[in-house]
């Protein structure tokens, strides 16, 4: 472990820390929902829920509860690590948030080995600070997948770029069985490979590991439901989320977030906020000619943006690393700039933070 690791794991503690005391104090300073329940449910709400509920019980649920038909939309990789590490700490709530606390650290280190790679010594460490002060930063803390995802995806991708291509190939398949975002991983390793100056085809066989996991789940759920498009179901009937053209999808959203009173409001914004970026960073790869990356973030923009509304865009931009490459080498060429989006990204971690911990979806 080299000081740019240790770096990378000193700002991981100290953002955690920090997400911690806004946590604490809010709930001293407010009396709002969920801010007076103990710490460890208010770290735990929502989808964290679900996958504990998972980790415990499987894909049927809770048996004292009704059936959710939305459970088989989560991949089982997070349940399964949470129940594994449930062996040694018996807390469902502390095991989810330990798997996403190392999770997370793991996953820091890789990003930022993978920055100084691209771009450059200092770009890593960069790169990493935008990402844990980014306004989404607290899924990586709670009891949610996108730690344990990044913590396969971003060493496959950067064995990929180094040209070893085996190992790569596993960690992309340990992502796979995480989140369905690992079959977009996947296909860009094939980008990767076929683009790449690092080709050697006779290592091109490793190419279809990656694949194995989602494909797997989805027989698994095929042969429990009957249904060879479980998961498709599951995401309509759990989630309501069918496929639409894209511009209904955006005037739903829209609707929602300028248009209605609730208190998915400010999510819903965040959605909008989210894919527009997520747009201009895909066009932006495009134009650098990294056609992998493209393929990554562009594919899981395709799919979010066709849903019935936009959901979980906001959350999705943590597993974009590319997004935090390119803010760590903006803060290289022009710290100025960099410093300004921090600033402007900190408070609204915090306010993401308080509503998250007051029960609020926040994303």
């Amino acid at each position: 472990m080299d000081t740019r690791d240790r770096a990378a794991l000193a700002t991981w503690l100290l953002s955690r820390a920090g997400m911690v005391l806004v946590a604490v104090i809010a709930a001293r300073t407010m009396v709002r929902g969920d801010l007076q329940e103990p710490f460890l449910d208010r770290w735990t709400q929502w989808d964290a829920d679900h996958l504990i509920e998972i980790a415990r019980y499987g894909y049927g649920g809770d048996p004292a509860q009704p059936p959710d038909a939305g459970l088989p939309g989560f991949f089982p990789g997070f349940p399964l690590v949470v129940r594994a590490v449930h062996v040694v700490v018996p807390d469902w709530r502390l095991a989810a948030l330990l798997v996403s606390f190392v999770a997370g650290a793991v996953a820091m280190v890789a990003l930022a080995r993978l920055g100084d790679h691209e771009f450059g010594a200092g770009t890593g460490r960069r790169a990493v600070v935008a990402l844990l002060l980014c306004p989404v930063a607290l899924f990586l803390f709670a009891g949610y997948s996108e730690a344990l995802f990044l913590a396969f995806a971003l060493p496959a991708w950067l064995l990929a770029r180094q040209g070893r291509w085996a190992p790569a190939a596993l960690c992309g398949f340990a992502a796979g069985g995480v989140r369905i975002t690992g079959i977009f991983l996947a296909v860009a390793l094939v980008v990767e490979f076929l683009t790449g100056e690092r080709r050697q085809w006779r290592q091109a066989p490793w190419l279809v590991v990656p694949f194995l996991a989602p494909a797997a789940y989805w027989t698994y759920l095929w042969q429990w439901t009957g249904h060879i498009n479980a998961w498709q179901i599951a995401q309509e009937k759990g989630w309501g989320r069918d496929t639409v053209w894209p511009w209904q999808a955006w005037q739903t959203t829209w609707n929602a977030a300028f248009h209605a009173d609730n208190q998915f409001t400010h999510a819903f914004r965040v959605e909008l906020a989210a894919a527009v970026i997520g747009v201009l960073l895909t066009l932006w790869l495009l134009v650098k000619r990294r056609w992998a990356e493209s393929s990554y973030v562009g594919l899981q923009l395709a799919a979010l943006m066709t849903s019935a509304f936009y959901l979980s865009i906001g959350r999705a931009t943590l597993v974009w690393w590319p997004l935090w490459l390119a803010l760590g080498a903006l803060g290289v060429r022009r710290p100025w700039a960099y410093a300004a989006l921090l600033l402007l990204s900190v408070p609204l971690l915090v306010v993401q933070v308080i509503l998250y911990t007051s029960g609020s979806w926040a994303g």
